[in-house]
């Protein structure tokens, strides 16, 4: 047997008729806190920021590559 029901209502019917709390209000804040956490964070997304914060990790990962390999060449060497 098989039986089908079809219920035609909004979100926020289904919401009330299945007891579920409106957290409309809730929702609202966050989106607002988000916005204003991406606002304050746009100055980083520049291109000009990237670049510094790119050319910054780069040196110091050359650094660390050479510090790898010079310990790598020394425990390499032949020793006498």
């Amino acid at each position: 047997m098989k039986i089908s029901v079809e219920v035609d209502c909004t979100p926020e019917e289904a919401r009330r008729f299945m007891g579920l709390p409106d957290v409309s209000v809730l929702n609202d804040h966050i989106i607002d806190e988000m916005k204003k956490r991406m606002d304050a964070n746009m100055a980083i997304l520049s291109p000009d920021e990237l670049v510094k914060n790119w050319m910054t990790l780069g040196a110091g990962a050359q650094e660390q590559f050479r510090k790898l390999m010079e310990v790598g060449m020394a425990a390499a060497a032949p020793r006498k």
